[in-house]
């Protein structure tokens, strides 16, 4: 496989595809098919960019040494760090670049928000505190990933924000989390011996466990609650097979289709939720 596609990392790109779906869907018949493709550009350009640097804030920090999951470019060698560094600066501006677009067609303000995404990206493992090793990543995640990336979207396309464009965010946050929170189990001991304060590790083996199956609980209550959504009910059986593994205490490479798996479970979440709004 390419040695860049690995670093981008594909199976964390539904949690930039996700929020662009339901809110386009919820947009309705205000929907922007242009500006919905160009805040998906944003999206998975801000994501591939995160990825990219972690991978190298994360390679010259030398936390990638003893890595469980998938390769990363600079610890394995696949890539100098200066080189992804640029690839990681490149797709910022990318995405910054699609973002000026948007601004321009609807509110200068989106030039500030898209700063302060880029900046995140960057600073949750860059510069000398980044926030990811103190266990803020499912805050910002959460934030980004969840209620800006779809209020975000949802605005572009109509012009104003709406009370159902928050509440549709909350399952596509809570998902987004879960991602990360799959991750950070997986690499949980680790990142306690190098001093990589995430969020597992703050919590524990199986708190951080509890923490995963609550974000999977909470993802189908605000859709069933908040969005009547009884369509996404079909995929209880899989979240509950999903949360009887990671409950089960699977560990270290066992925790990779996890990962993999909860990106399909979000990808076909939004799927479902997007219909349930169209309808």
């Amino acid at each position: 496989m390419n040695r860049w596609l690995i670093g981008a990392r594909p199976r964390t790109l539904p949690a930039a595809i996700a929020p662009v779906l339901v809110a386009t869907s919820l947009a309705g018949s205000e929907k922007n098919l242009l500006r919905a493709g160009l805040a998906l550009l944003v999206s998975l350009s801000l994501q591939i960019g995160v990825n990219y640097a972690n991978d190298y804030s994360d390679g010259v920090r030398g936390s990638d040494r003893n890595r469980i999951g998938p390769k990363r470019l600079v610890a394995s060698g696949l890539a100098s760090a200066q080189a992804v560094k640029n690839a990681a600066l490149i797709t910022f501006f990318f995405a910054a670049c699609i973002g000026f677009i948007l601004a321009i067609q609807t509110n200068l303000w989106i030039i500030a928000i898209g700063a302060l995404a880029i900046l995140a990206a960057w600073g949750y493992t860059g510069g000398k505190n980044p926030y990811g090793y103190s266990g803020f990543g499912e805050i910002s995640v959460f934030f980004f990933f969840g209620l800006v990336a779809t209020i975000g979207t949802y605005y572009v396309q109509t012009e104003y924000v709406s009370l159902k464009s928050a509440i549709v965010a909350l399952p596509i946050g809570a998902l987004s989390c879960a991602i990360l929170a799959a991750n950070n189990i997986r690499d949980r001991a680790q990142d306690e011996l190098i001093g990589k304060r995430t969020l597992a590790v703050r919590l524990g083996d199986h708190r951080s466990r509890i923490f995963f199956v609550s974000l999977l609980a909470i993802t189908h209550l605000a859709a069933l609650v908040g969005l009547r959504s009884f369509l996404t009910l079909l995929l209880l059986p899989f979240t509950i097979s999903l949360s009887r593994q990671v409950m089960g205490g699977v560990t270290g490479l066992q925790l990779i289709p996890i990962l993999e798996k909860t990106g399909k479970l979000q990808l076909a979440f939004a799927a479902l939720l997007a219909i349930t709004l169209a309808i």
